[in-house]
This record gives C-alpha cells, sequence and structure tokens, in this order.
C-alpha cells in the first residue's frame, strides 16, 4: 500500500496544497461535512445490518403499514389568468 510510504514531510506537502485549493476559512466546513458524512454512512450501514437481519422495528411491525389509508382530493388550485390583459 503507498499510504505506508508517506512520512510528516509528505503531508505537510499534502496539507499546503489542500489549504491552497480550499483556503483555511472553508477547511473547518469541509471537515464539518465530511464527518457528518461519515456519520450518515455509519448510521445507514447499521440500518442496513439490522434490516438483513430482521432486527428493525419497522420490518418486523408491518400490519399497521400495510392498510391502505384514504385518499385525502385537494380542492382544485386556481391558476391565474395568463390571457387576461390591461
Amino acid at each position: 500500500m503507498m499510504l505506508g510510504n508517506l512520512g510528516g514531510v509528505h503531508l505537510l506537502i499534502i496539507l499546503g496544497i489542500v489549504i491552497l485549493l480550499f483556503g483555511a476559512t472553508k477547511l473547518p466546513a469541509l471537515a464539518k461535512g465530511l464527518g457528518q458524512s461519515i456519520n450518515i454512512f455509519k448510521k445507514e450501514m447499521g440500518d442496513d445490518d439490522r434490516k438483513a437481519n430482521g432486527t428493525d422495528a419497522g420490518v418486523q411491525n408491518t400490519s399497521a403499514e400495510s392498510t391502505p389509508q384514504p385518499v385525502v382530493n385537494p380542492g382544485p388550485s386556481v391558476q391565474p389568468n395568463s390571457d387576461h390583459r390591461n
């Protein structure tokens, strides 16, 4: 693996290039977004594991979700008359 050959100097050079590309002010937001993405990914992977094992509450209790819900028909929408000229 090539990452094993990276030393401290190499990592500092890479960090400098990243700072030049993104700017020092955007790095905290970039790191926060990356952290949130990792947390969401881990949560979704855990959900997939529970669904595969059948331990998810939503998978076990499907009787309430299988009953059809009434369809609510909203009234007709009122469209402005675009042909009207003043």
